[in-house]
């Protein structure tokens, strides 16, 4: 099937799904399409039970494909842009300290958590699996999406503070988790574990992903100042994301940093000092497209990707007991921090629940998963990742907004 043909059937599938949802179903739109692009691979599996092949037909598209290519290097950076592009810098600013502290401080204490409680869970479970593996696993599910979860804050008028608290972690954390991801991944790959290759590697990836971002950004400010007309100044926007992530993957640096950054320099200095307001509504009404498009194409991928995986009764009992561990690390590594900042700032009831709860896991877990190189325990951990994910999009999804209400009455 040519790429066009695979495109052509995903947005047809996420026009359909989305429909129903919004006409029957009235879930939150991304835990709607997943929900329901799940069901029907359910029932694709079902029937191939019963001697029908279309579950084999669908198999064979899904793994066709690339899902660490799609996302990490395609859909990422867009829906990335978009999210900076509204994030208002002064707001971030006044919190930099605790999203910093949540966004890197917090990925990798829950990496180390989640890779300790793995190791040795894996291995009363029978199925022993190295420390780097557990490592890798650990960084991968660590890093929150919580995209679904931000639409539900804004419906329930949920504290300000609160909310960019989540929303600066969201757009950071993905950078920083990916950046680790990689490092192991490279550490697994040479064999090379000194704490000073890792150190090295690590502010590569992060330092200069903020570089790139930054140089690029001011670039990209530079022009649109220099003109004033709205189609130019879209397609300045769109190459500065598209060629911003190719620059920063070919020389070994950050994607995801570099995007956020060049997006918050062009949302917050650009929106206002080189744009004019036509040029600002097109501009936002585009990226807003862009971003609703590729969220219901990436949510349906991710319902219909378990045709693809490889499910043993032992991965499934592996993934089930992964859940509380998961949620457990993310809710040290979140608790430290709550209770470190409550004593400079107020901050809202039940903070660290709704952190630890609204952490959703998404796309990206699954697509840093997928990329795993052939072993004896990729397919274990695949199947881990995809169903913490599923339980946090479905589970966490649809009842945050119950915990939001809660602290607010309490």
């Amino acid at each position: 099937m040519t790429l066009i043909q695979t495109v052509t059937v995903l947005v047809c599938l996420s026009a359909g799904f989305s429909y129903l949802n919004h006409r029957y179903i009235k879930l939150p739109v991304t835990i709607g399409l997943m929900a329901i692009a799940l069901a029907m691979s359910l029932a694709l599996l079902i029937l191939g039970k019963l001697g029908y092949g279309i579950a084999g037909e669908a198999a064979s598209f899904i793994q066709n494909i690339d899902f660490d290519e799609a996302l990490l290097h395609g859909m990422l950076s867009f829906l990335l842009f978009a999210g900076a592009l509204h994030v208002n810098l002064d707001d971030l600013l006044e919190q930099k300290w605790f999203i910093g502290t949540l966004a890197c401080g917090g990925v990798l204490v829950s990496t180390a958590l989640v890779a300790l409680l793995i190791y040795v869970g894996l291995s009363w479970l029978g199925h022993p699996t190295p420390l780097i593996a557990a490592l890798l696993f650990g960084a991968l599910i660590s890093p929150t999406d919580p995209i679904a979860v931000l639409g539900i804050l804004k419906k329930v008028n949920a504290p300000k503070l609160l909310e960019i608290k989540i929303t600066g972690e969201s757009l950071f954390n993905d950078g920083v988790g990916v950046a680790v991801f990689l490092v192991l991944l490279g550490v697994a790959e040479t064999g090379r574990v000194t704490p000073g290759t890792v150190g090295v590697l690590f502010l590569q990836e992060a330092i200069g992903g903020l570089v790139i971002g930054l140089v690029l950004g001011y670039a990209a400010y530079v022009m649109l100042k220099s003109i004033d007309q709205h189609h130019v100044e879209i397609l300045i926007t769109l190459a500065l994301v598209m060629g911003g992530y190719a620059v920063a993957d070919a020389l070994h640096t950050s994607g995801p940093i570099a995007v956020v950054v060049a997006g918050l320099l062009i949302g917050n200095h650009g929106r206002h000092m080189a744009m004019s307001k036509t040029t600002r509504e097109y501009l936002d009404t585009f990226w807003e497209l862009i971003d609703e498009l590729l969220n219901a194409i990436l949510f349906v991928l991710i319902g219909l990707e378990i045709l693809a995986l490889n499910f043993k009764t032992e991965y499934l009992i592996a993934g089930l007991m992964v859940i509380p561990l998961v949620l457990l690390a993310r809710f040290i590594s979140v608790s430290v921090p709550v209770q470190l900042f409550r004593l400079f700032e107020e901050l809202t009831n039940r903070a660290t629940l709704i952190l630890t709860w609204g952490g959703l896991r998404g796309g990206i877990s699954v697509a840093m998963a997928l990329s795993l190189p052939p072993s004896a325990y990729r397919d274990v951990i695949v199947t881990m990742t995809y169903i913490v994910v599923v339980f946090s999009i479905l589970v966490q999804g649809l009842t945050v907004e119950r915990l939001i209400r809660a602290s607010e009455k309490a």
